[in-house]
């Protein structure tokens, strides 16, 4: 398995983030201008939280709040769970599976540098294993 670092290198380097005080409304419009499903959440430069659709659901949609007048600090992951661009995809699988969530920042020092999901995992494994039988395939037919 490769570092993060390879999947955030193939792809838009953008971080995707919002701050704090914004309200859900405007957050949601950003998950959806971006085609992202959680944004990092950033206060004076540093990462203070991450904010996803499931974020949300659960704590504005589910529970009758106005997403206009609620802010992305009063529904935020604060306990945010991180890797580093050095974590390889099969341990960051493993951690997403264990801790149930589908996002993960990648911090290098105390600086966002990314954000891999559930589904960069699910794509570099697939690519990988279309490129294990490729090599099957053509060592078979030698």
């Amino acid at each position: 398995m490769k570092p993060v670092l390879e999947l955030l290198k193939n792809r838009n380097s953008m971080v995707f983030q919002v701050e704090p005080s914004v309200s859900v409304f405007e957050a949601l419009g950003l998950l959806a201008d971006y085609g992202v499903g959680a944004l990092v959440v950033i206060d004076h430069g540093q990462l203070i939280g991450v904010m996803s659709e499931r974020d949300y659901t659960r704590k504005v949609a589910l529970q009758g709040k106005n997403s206009k007048q609620t802010t992305v600090a009063d529904i935020m992951t604060r306990e945010v769970i991180t890797v580093s661009p050095n974590t390889n995809t099969h341990a960051c699988m493993s951690l997403m599976s264990q801790k149930k969530i589908r996002h993960l920042p990648v911090l290098d020092g105390p600086k966002v540098i990314g954000m891999i999901s559930i589904r960069d995992i699910m794509d570099d494994i697939i690519a990988d294993h279309e490129q294990t039988i490729s090599h099957l395939t053509n060592y078979i037919s030698r």
